[in-house]
């Protein structure tokens, strides 16, 4: 029996528009795949005037980026986005337009659509973050199970586990969340658009 395709774009509007050649894609594969992909993107982006493009980072000229941050490529930084002091960002990380990342959070292999925002102290790993999502302060989007001797991912989606034989994946979330302060999504967290994630909550849809 196949395998459901999780469609990214009923839960990023915006996904298709910005990478249209991976549309048909579990979001564990675009994680796992995103320094490819970034680089394509930033190969492109060397003949965009409106961006600086130096040793596989990309940083739109509108963008501020404050002091101390860490920027290990490939790295896409677009429009009127904000990374705030002592970030660090690595391993193939997309920030769309207006986005704002907090003092001291870290995002790896990771897409974060336009108009979202982490706070602070926030972590981010292999994930898919939609549009006009803001994360509060100290949440945790784990993508590793580090306690489990199985380590391969299983998400939950339309009734149905999916085996993805990842070991590394966080969480896919839809437009318009809302994640509370240190909250901790675990690995293989769906979250569909207007989801509401409680402060300390813990979200783990697949048990065991």
């Amino acid at each position: 029996m196949p395998t459901t395709l999780i469609d990214i774009d009923t839960f990023v509007n915006s996904f298709s528009k910005r990478f249209p050649a991976f549309s048909k894609r579990q979001p564990w594969e675009i994680t796992n795949e995103i320094v490819f992909i970034l680089q394509q993107l930033i190969g492109r982006l060397k003949e965009d005037p409106d961006y600086r493009v130096e040793n596989d980072i990309a940083v739109h000229n509108t963008a501020i980026i404050e002091q101390n941050v860490v920027l290990k490529g490939p790295v896409v930084i677009g429009k009127n986005c904000f990374v705030a002091a002592n970030a660090y960002l690595r391993e193939g990380a997309y920030l769309d337009s207006n986005v704002k990342i907090g003092a001291g959070c870290e995002i790896k292999s990771s897409l974060i659509f336009e108009n979202s925002s982490t706070a602070h102290f926030n972590y981010v790993g292999n994930s898919i973050i939609g549009s006009d999502v803001n994360v509060e302060a100290g949440a945790v989007t784990a993508n590793h199970y580090n306690e489990r001797k199985d380590k391969k991912i299983s998400v939950f989606y339309q009734s149905e586990v999916i085996r993805t034989n990842a070991i590394k994946f966080g969480a896919l979330i839809g437009d318009n969340s809302k994640i509370g302060a240190n909250a901790v999504l675990s690995p293989g967290t769906i979250l569909p658009p207007g989801s509401v994630v409680k402060r300390l909550e813990l979200i783990e849809q697949i048990k065991g």
